[in-house]
């Protein structure tokens, strides 16, 4: 295929460099983001992209798609498709590609880190070690954290994700059961269909739903409340799911006893409030951030343009 004959790629946000030089290689690529003004260069070249590559990071709006007509296949890097205006997409018949299962392992892995940080107060007996309290104070004199074998899981959302949490879960034999809209066929964990139930009975709260309008606060100070003073939150999901400002008031007033996070509501930035807390444990929202799962991430990407422009379809189509 020569240059010409080249499918043309709109490339929105940055990718991982390596995704970038694939695209490069197979596509003609126009990025989004190098243009001074990206309204006008949609008006002026947008007739000539036929596919998007973005993330899940920056998705793409339903103004970016009216802005190209000839727009056949959307492909993301990443699960989460809730900034992508998948109304406006499906009205079109447009394809739209993601990233499934490959990520489920590390940002399950993650999401265990967390909760052990959080129940074991591992950061902050680091910080503790390094700043000589240690050796001022003497033996035993870091507090007392908190057991994990044996503990109550909850987990809001049993999807591919949740499910490999859960699994994780039995190694620590932990007692599992999880909320969703209806019980999952194939799960041997307990349904419970009342999310403030499920706070209240469990230890840890594993938020790991996707993320939109339909899960926006989903966790809020009613949930909260129900978590109650000896219970943690984990959150590896998106940050649009907690009420943010409802567990920051949580935490200062000691409502729940720590919390997760790996992502936020406005990230990057994250409410001095938080970062003042030893009882929350922070991450750049990195739960799939692994060398290997991202290179697999970006070859599914790949895979999913280059069999859209072969044969009309997609190796994993988003829901």
């Amino acid at each position: 295929m020569t240059t010409s004959d080249r499918p043309h790629i709109l490339q929105i946000g940055s990718l991982l460099p390596a995704l970038e030089t694939w695209l490069r290689e197979r596509y003609a690529v126009g990025v989004l983001d190098e243009a001074p003004d990206p309204a006008a260069f949609l008006a002026e070249q947008g007739a000539r992209f036929t596919g998007v590559a973005t993330s899940a990071l920056y998705g793409i709006s339903a103004e970016q798609i009216a802005a190209l007509p000839k727009l056949r296949v959307i492909s993301c890097f990443g699960v989460g498709v809730d900034k992508i205006a998948m109304d406006a997409a499906r009205s079109r018949g447009i394809a739209v590609g993601y990233t499934p299962d490959i990520l489920n392992d590390c940002v399950a892995d993650t999401a265990f880190a967390l909760l052990l940080d959080v129940a074991r107060a591992t950061p902050e007996a680091d910080r503790y070690v390094r700043s000589g309290l240690w050796a001022q104070r003497g033996p035993n004199s870091f507090h007392l954290g908190r057991k994990v074998s044996g503990a109550r899981l909850g987990i809001v959302g049993l999807g591919r994700i949740g499910k490999t949490i859960a699994r994780r879960a039995l190694g620590f034999e932990m007692d599992i059961r999880y909320h969703a809209r209806h019980a999952v066929a194939d799960a041997p964990w307990t349904h419970e269909p009342s999310l403030i139930e499920l706070a209240r009975w469990a230890d840890f709260l594993v938020v790991i739903t996707a993320g939109g309008p339909g899960t926006r606060h989903l966790i809020d100070a009613p949930v909260l409340e129900a978590l109650g003073p000896r219970g943690f939150l984990i959150n590896v999901s998106r940050g649009s799911v907690v009420d943010e400002q409802a567990l920051v008031r949580a935490l200062v007033e000691k409502k729940i006893a720590g919390a997760g996070l790996d992502v936020f509501e406005n990230e990057p930035h994250v409410p001095a409030e938080l970062l003042a807390m030893d009882s929350v444990v922070l991450l750049p929202h990195i739960a799939s951030a692994t060398e290997e799962t991202r290179l697999a991430m970006a070859q599914r990407v790949i895979d999913n343009l280059d069999l859209f422009f072969a044969e009309g379809r997609l190796v994993s189509e988003a829901p």
